[in-house]
């Protein structure tokens, strides 16, 4: 493993999406959002994941130069067409659509269809801070989970995040799969040759299993809760949600009909909708009550709530949002830490396509 700059890899990675055709525009936006991922400690959808937006690209899956409009819309509400584009810079255009509606109307939502994959959903619902509103950002992905007693792979990870500003406190930050564990965690146990713990994967029977090779070999991620008796039943409701806010809701693709990230794997046949699906909202925090008076309150609700007493074994209870802040300011100074497999990966595709990435 090694230490990278942030410097050195927004560099390696803009190149690179410059190579592949992005706009100076798009590729800076993509690679700021592509990187605020390994900065908050989410590695599995950093650089890591570049590689695989390129092979998307090669197979025509990926428009590096989109027309992303607005194709519906109502003062409050809008749908965002993608156009095939990169989801790390249609998700922030939709983002910054749902804002600017909640300053006109108070609140604004928008779904995408026709996107791809858009990096980490908490980079998106945190762009709502910046005006003293609430973000919430939602994507489907790839079907990789079996809902509650299925075999099937029929949903994807579809992480929610929502992100609250405080007044002198840092904001709150949730940013979750509704999945026991994100995708993500197990390419990174697959290149450390680790397993995973009990309720993450099932195999392509159904039972249990520890290896983090499961979903590869025909098994399925699980959701939230990993099994029934867990509250599966719960993740299972939440990633349907997701998916329906998404794609039903946008014209998206749904279920098991969602495009694969991987360019290996080809779209199914017969597609129900367009591309990936996201879900944004912003909620203007003076719409309910003066943002002051409401962000001195979240002040009070995050000191007590980390005033609580831990529990045996634990030095103190933790704000959503808490652990990646403050990786993200370790990163900053020392560096962005990556694994071998991930060095050599971008390596051979920088030599591929000019672009030094040592």
């Amino acid at each position: 493993m090694q230490q990278f700059s942030y410097d050195h890899l927004y560099r390696f990675t803009s190149d690179m999406l410059l190579k592949i055709g992005c706009p100076q525009e798009d590729a800076q936006l993509a690679t700021q959002v592509l990187l605020s991922a390994d900065l908050r400690g989410v590695d599995s959808h950093g650089v890591a994941r570049l590689s695989g937006y390129v092979r998307l690209w090669e197979k025509g899956r990926i428009n590096a130069k989109p027309n992303v409009k607005v194709s519906y819309e109502t003062p409050s509400t809008a749908v965002v067409d993608g156009d095939g584009g990169l989801g790390l810079v249609v998700a922030p255009f939709a983002m910054k659509i749902a804002m600017e509606k909640a300053k006109q109307v108070g609140t604004g939502w928008v779904s995408v269809k026709n996107s791809n994959h858009y990096g980490i959903a908490g980079y998106h619902a945190m762009m709502a801070l910046e005006e003293d509103m609430i973000g919430i950002s939602l994507t489907n992905a790839s079907p990789l989970v079996a809902p509650t007693f299925s075999k099937e792979r029929l949903l994807g990870t579809n992480p929610i995040a929502v992100a609250i500003p405080a007044r002198e406190e840092p904001p709150f930050v949730a940013d979750m799969a509704t999945t026991t564990a994100a995708n993500g965690k197990l390419e990174i146990l697959q290149r450390k040759n680790l397993d995973t713990p009990t309720g993450w994967v099932q195999d392509k029977f159904g039972k249990p299993t520890t290896s983090a090779n499961g979903v590869k070999d025909g098994g399925a991620l699980l959701p939230l809760g990993g099994d029934r008796e867990h509250g599966s039943h719960k993740g299972y409701a939440l990633g349907a949600v997701v998916d329906i806010l998404s794609a039903v809701l946008s014209g998206a693709n749904y279920g098991p009909w969602v495009p694969p990230f991987v360019a290996f794997l080809d779209p199914l046949p017969n597609l129900v909708g367009e591309g990936i699906g996201h879900f944004f909202g912003a909620m203007r925090v003076d719409a309910f009550r003066p943002a002051e008076e409401f962000k001195g309150h979240m002040d009070q609700w995050i000191r007590r709530f980390r005033s609580a007493e831990p529990t045996p074994g634990h030095e103190k209870v933790l704000i959503p949002g808490d652990p990646e802040r403050e990786l993200e300011l370790i990163r900053r100074k020392e560096g962005i830490p990556l694994l071998d497999p991930v060095i050599q990966d971008l390596t051979k595709l920088g030599e591929k396509f000019g672009v030094n990435f040592n």
